[in-house]
Parts: structure tokens; C-alpha cells; sequence
């Protein structure tokens, strides 16, 4: 993997307006605490699980800002001071990972595309770098079953089932942190990253962490 586009023109770029016009794609969300689960084990999680995620687009087809990006995917894999989805006590950090088969102006498309879907989430970039961006869909009878391999971050999941409930009075307590998705909760298979670029790794396996779905920009 090397890096690609200066983290000053990446900000600079991804500030213009964005123009997309019927991009539309697949959508996948990891993070380290449950996201599908009951109010008292997300309270005994706040603070001490969550503050990492790796978010996923690859589209299908459409244009942004008049660049094709039909079949290209791009990745943020995010550190942040506090719990996913709660108040943020401190800055975050985040390595945005660009599909290795896009051209230069794919990839700051792909960018401009992860910060526009994250918002503030995805406001502190310390790190691009470009790989094989591989989302792949399974055909299973829930639709919770994807694939990622990014770089140096996996996600699997699979669908949530009745040996998923443990309180039974689960929910998707936590919603997604991108916009513009239309997601269901899955259950984590395996979670894991492996770069020390935020000077930490994590691997996890079996959590009810996860969102997979679809995403549309119009």
C-alpha cells in the first residue's frame, strides 16, 4: 500500500460541493461495541468499547462531480476519543483507504465520497492510502452476509438470528454513522485491523456490531 494524494489537497478538494448524480452502491459498517443490542449492555459498553469502526462504500455505478466510479469502493477505518454514536470528548482520527484500480481522479472522488457520506466523523484524514477494495455480497436468506478486505482491514459478517438475543430486548440502539444508507443490523463474524497507523490494532470476532445495506446519492 502507498500513499497517494497530499492530506492538504485532500481537504481542500473534498471541501467543494459535491455533485452526484444516481450513485448508488453497498454499504457495510463494522464497530467495537454492539450496535444491535439492549440498553443495559450499551451502557456497560460506553466508554470502554466502540471508539473504532471501519466504514465501507463500493459502488455500483454513478458519477460524482463528473467521474464514473462504477465499481470502485472506498474505505474509513476510524479511531475516535469516545464511543461511536455518543458525544465526542476529543478529535478523531481516521485512514481512508482508495481502491488501487481507480485513477487520480477516481481517488479524490472516492475520498470526496467518504467524507460527504461521514460528515465531521470523517473531518480529521491522517492517512490515504491505496489498495484492492474488495466489498463482496453473499447470497444468504437474511441478507446480512458481506465480505470486506481492504488493506489492512477484514470485516465478515452474517445475519442475526434467534441465538443472536440475549436480553430480548434488543434494538439497533446504536444507528449507522453514514449518511444517506438504507442498513440493517448483522452480526460480526470478524472485525479485525492489522496497520499500526493509529499505533493500535484490534481483532474481534462474534459481536453484534454491524451494519450492511445499500447507499444512494442523488
Amino acid at each position: 500500500m502507498k500513499r497517494w494524494l497530499a492530506l492538504v489537497a485532500v481537504v481542500l478538494f473534498a471541501a467543494a460541493p459535491v455533485q452526484a448524480a444516481g450513485l448508488t452502491g453497498h454499504y457495510l459498517e463494522s464497530r467495537t461495541c454492539d450496535v444491535w443490542t439492549g440498553p443495559c449492555f450499551a451502557n456497560a459498553e460506553t466508554s470502554l468499547g466502540g471508539k473504532h469502526a471501519v466504514l465501507a462504500w463500493k459502488v455500483q455505478e454513478g458519477t460524482l462531480d463528473n467521474v464514473r466510479l462504477d465499481g470502485l469502493g472506498v474505505v474509513a477505518v476510524i479511531e475516535t476519543s469516545d464511543t461511536l454514536g455518543l458525544e465526542q470528548t476529543g478529535p478523531g482520527k481516521v485512514l481512508l483507504i482508495v481502491d488501487n484500480k481507480a485513477n487520480t481522479a477516481q481517488k479524490a472522488a472516492l475520498v470526496r465520497l467518504a467524507k460527504q457520506q461521514g460528515g465531521n466523523l470523517i473531518g480529521n484524514v491522517i492517512a490515504v492510502e491505496s489498495a484492492p477494495v474488495e466489498l463482496t455480497v453473499c447470497h444468504c436468506e437474511g441478507n446480512g452476509c458481506y465480505v470486506l478486505k481492504a488493506g489492512a482491514a477484514k470485516v465478515e459478517t452474517r445475519c442475526l438470528d434467534a441465538h443472536s438475543k440475549v436480553c430480548g430486548n434488543e434494538s439497533a440502539f446504536y444507528p449507522p454513522l453514514a449518511k444517506g444508507v438504507n442498513a440493517r443490523p448483522a452480526l460480526t463474524a470478524e472485525h479485525s485491523f492489522t496497520s499500526n497507523v493509529f499505533n493500535e490494532t484490534w481483532k474481534e470476532t462474534d459481536r453484534r456490531g454491524s451494519y450492511v445495506g445499500s447507499f444512494e446519492l442523488r
